[in-house]
């Protein structure tokens, strides 16, 4: 067994320098000390191999292929490259057809190279224009601790096209089928430790570095025969850590920091193998992380509170061009146009809204912020490095935008209320309208309306409270310069104008009423609700009250967003309930009394600071009022869609266009138009459709949504279906299915796997791979991220979960599973049968 250090075996010519030699005399690999052999005679590298080392020519990857680039290009970034040659395509072919002459070619070059009483790595490597993103990773042996003499015997076999087992990959990629391969000689390391490592997260997107790390040589992991340990590191810190690492926490930091570096050359995401022999870190080949180009990321964390629960279509296709279009709206004001539709902001699963934060990340990076800083709002785990919200040089550009910005921002206070003014006379146009006289081509030029309508008051529900906000962070820091704590200040307090926008003081009044009711009033009260309102003559101060709520506020629901619930017009009880429990409170005041008012705060600070401090208190006052009556406003205006789209379903009912008046909520606007308009619909019988998607939303309702989503899979786990069991493992590529598991131990079970099938195996290689061209997922016990199942599926583009313990004897065969490759788990939901 060689010592720990530098790797033994090829004997370096001047043109295949190491990566960190000095001169072309230079034969070390590291500074580490190594005994020094005699170089051999003829120690320029001849043709037909091609020296990968810093002093040697840039290779060809038609030539030579990716993985031979991409050794000769670690070497050149100045880390430690065990040395390699590669045999040309052309070679390598005339290798695998066993010609004479490139048999003893090859060999004779080597002889030169190759240290007898060592042992090398023969790899294939494709060329860059047959895939050099996927480089057909999983699709060709590699062949490890070779002895010098089987060489020559294994770079033909390594070399040799099979083309039968190439065509189903082919089929499921559509990928072409390289006519010639090239193959690397590399010298073997003595491994103490080895792994992978990834730039970015391959199965997210996210960015953060994956290490994963064994014990000695890393051809297990490879070979999917090994767990290893798996390493997260996040903007500076591991987020996740094995309990008890096998390999040391500080060569998995220097591997991690290492493959950030190599990754900010401008490669781009890089997946990168390493080993480590005691002494030195070695770096053995590097690619492109491949399927990160148009992979999606969707989030619920904000939109939940814009859309909660299921939305059904009507409401989906009214909501999300109206208020979208009103944030590109504001965006573009600020950065010039954007090449993004409304529609690209969000997406629809399970019926739940998610935002699109691909999207909205390139709009960031639009406004000059790094696109990594949109995973702040995805609330993982964050290291000291963590991107902040701070424009960077990028921003410089839009300067003269901003800054006219900030001007209207000065002038909002005139703006919003020329604009309240406008939108309550469009509003008090359309709410003097009857839609239930209206024939259908009125119905629908008054949906323009109260489309166009709603926009400008969507985008005015959007910019005065981030107006407000901002008025608010000055004041609150003039403030805090006080030693006043901005918690106990509310400079709109003493405003009159506040208490005509607030429903919840116009409840308080109605509550303090009831409070003053004898008991039998307030018994029949709480009994017959609205019936004892209009019934009792001592009631009548409540009923005016009720009254003018509703006049004022009856076009509010338990969703201020969603039309397809009924109004509290419409259910007049249920605010008769929430006066009620407003009353059980019992008037006072909440704890911490009054806040401090303006003569107050101004005693206690300097009198430079006065005149901002009074300006900034105005302001913030000012527009937490315009809050509120921008938020009453679009909500009233908001609330004309629910009365116009009812009376285009009497209208569609009458035609027999639907069955039930609330169908129309399960078609889209555009649904809905073209059959008032009498045309076909796509999906054809509008009966079907809607049946279709009542039972999608009803299933909808019980579904178990993740909070992120990576890429456009979704399956959602069943709410009132208890798993039988709950695996977990490694993510290793992303997606969701559920299907059918077929246990595969051997290649005698080939034959049972039909296509749909989700694999569970021990591990896999590449005699295993047309068994992946019909799977529709795979879990396996052992492996991680570079093994062969993992690299295959991601090829594929199927989800895998690795590292599953016990996985063929725990889930059974024929069971119907959920797996989840991006969180790592698996749900066995039903046994075989069942």
């Amino acid at each position: 067994m060689p010592s720990p250090g530098r790797p033994r075996g090829l004997i370096r010519p001047p043109a295949i320098v190491h990566a960190h030699g000095r001169d072309d005399h230079d034969h070390h690999a590291s500074d580490a000390p190594r005994a020094v052999r005699p170089a051999r005679p003829h120690a320029v590298a001849p043709s037909p191999l091609v020296a990968l080392a810093p002093g040697a020519r840039h290779p060809d990857s038609a030539h030579v292929g990716a993985k031979a680039v991409s050794i000769a290009w670690l070497a050149r970034q100045g880390v430690p490259v065990p040395a390699a040659v590669a045999v040309p395509v052309e070679i390598a072919a005339d290798l695998a057809h066993d010609d004479p002459l490139a048999t003893e070619l090859v060999g004779s070059a080597l002889r030169r190279w190759l240290d007898p009483d060592a042992s090398y790595a023969i790899r294939s490597s494709v060329d860059g224009d047959h895939g050099a993103l996927r480089a057909f990773a999983g699709q060709f042996p590699h062949l490890l601790d070779v002895p010098a003499h089987r060489v020559v015997a294994a770079v033909r076999e390594v070399a040799a096209v099979d083309r039968d087992r190439l065509a189903a990959h082919a089929r499921r990629t559509g990928d072409g089928i390289p006519e010639r391969v090239a193959v690397v000689i590399q010298e073997m390391v003595p491994a103490s430790g080895a792994g992978v490592v990834f730039s970015r997260n391959p199965v997210t997107g996210l960015d953060e570095v994956v290490v994963e790390a064994v014990q000695g040589p890393g051809a297990t992991v490879v070979a999917g025969a090994a767990s290893p340990d798996r390493w997260v590191r996040r903007w500076g810190a591991f987020t996740d850590a094995p309990d008890a690492p096998r390999v040391p926490a500080p060569l998995v930091e220097s591997v991690a920091v290492t493959a950030a570096r190599l990754a900010a050359t401008g490669e781009g995401a890089l997946e990168l193998e390493w080993v480590a022999d005691g002494t030195t870190t070695w770096w053995l080949g590097a690619r492109p992380i491949s399927g990160l180009g148009d992979l999606r990321v969707y989030s619920r964390r904000i939109a939940r509170d814009v859309l909660p629960g299921v939305i059904k279509p009507l409401v989906w296709s009214v909501n999300v061009p109206v208020v979208n279009s009103a944030w590109l709206d504001l965006l573009e004001e600020l950065v010039g146009p954007l090449d993004v539709r409304p529609d690209d902001l969000a997406r629809s699963f399970g019926y739940r809204a998610y935002f699109d934060m691909t999207t909205i990340g390139s709009v960031f990076e639009a406004l000059g912020m790094p696109h990594d800083t949109l995973e702040l709002l995805l609330g993982l785990p964050k290291g000291p490095e963590a991107p902040r919200f701070r424009p960077g040089a990028g921003a410089m550009r839009h300067l003269p935008r901003v800054a006219r910005a900030a001007g209207r921002l000065v002038r909002r206070g005139r703006w919003v209320r020329a604009e309240l003014r406008e939108l309550r006379r469009v509003y008090d146009d359309l709410a003097a309208e009857d839609p239930d006289v209206m024939g259908g081509p009125a119905l629908l030029r008054r949906l323009d309306a109260i489309d166009a309508a709603a926009r400008r008051a969507a985008y005015a529900n959007i910019v005065v409270p981030l107006t407000m906000l901002a008025y608010d962070r000055g004041l609150a820091l003039q403030l805090q310069r006080a030693g006043i704590d901005p918690a106990v200040v509310d400079p709109a307090a003493d405003r009159p104008d506040r208490v005509g926008w607030s429903p919840a003081r116009s409840l308080d009044a109605m509550a303090a009423l009831v409070r003053d009711l004898p008991e039998d009033a307030r018994g029949d009260l709480a009994t017959r609700r609205t019936a004892a309102v209009h019934g009792r003559a001592d009631l009548a101060p409540l009923r005016t009250a009720l009254d003018a709520y509703l006049t004022r506020f009856g076009h509010l629901s338990d969703s201020g967003n969603d039309l397809s619930l009924r109004t509290w017009r419409e259910d007049p009880d249920h605010v008769v309930d929430l006066v009620l429990a407003q009353g059980e409170r019992d008037g006072t005041a909440p704890a911490g009394g009054s806040p401090i008012d303006l003569d107050a705060v101004l005693r206690r600070v300097p009198a430079v600071q006065r005149p901002l401090l009074r300006l900034l208190w105005r302001r913030a006052g000012a527009f937490r009022v315009y809050r509120d009556a921008v938020g009453v406003t679009w909500a009233r205006i908001y609330g004309l869609y629910r009365p116009t789209y009812l009376a285009l379903a009497d209208l569609l009912l009458t035609r027999g266009a639907i069955g039930e008046r609330d169908d129309v909520f399960y078609l889209t606007a555009g649904e809905v138009r073209a059959l008032v308009g009498d045309a076909p619909l796509g999906d054809g019988d509008p009966h079907l459709l809607v049946a279709r998607r009542r039972a999608e939303v009803a299933e909808a309702a019980d579904l178990v949504v993740p909070e992120v989503v990576y890429g456009d899979a979704f399956v959602a786990r069943r709410g009132r279906v208890e798993p039988v069991s709950t695996l977990t493992g490694i993510p290793t590529s992303r997606g969701q299915v559920r299907g059918t598991a077929r246990v595969v131990r051997g290649a005698a079970d080939f034959e049972r796997v039909a296509p749909g099938d989700i694999l569970v195996v021990p591990f896999s290689d590449v005699a295993w791979t047309p068994l992946f061209a019909r799977a529709s997922g795979v879990v396996a016990e052992s492996g991680g991220i570079l093994s062969h199942s993992s690299v295959v599926a991601r090829e594929y583009g199927i989800p895998c979960v690795a590292s599953v313990p016990d996985a063929c004897s725990r889930i059974p065969d024929g069971a119907t599973i959920l797996l989840d490759g991006a969180a790592g788990s698996i749900l066995v939901e039903a046994g075989v049968g069942a």
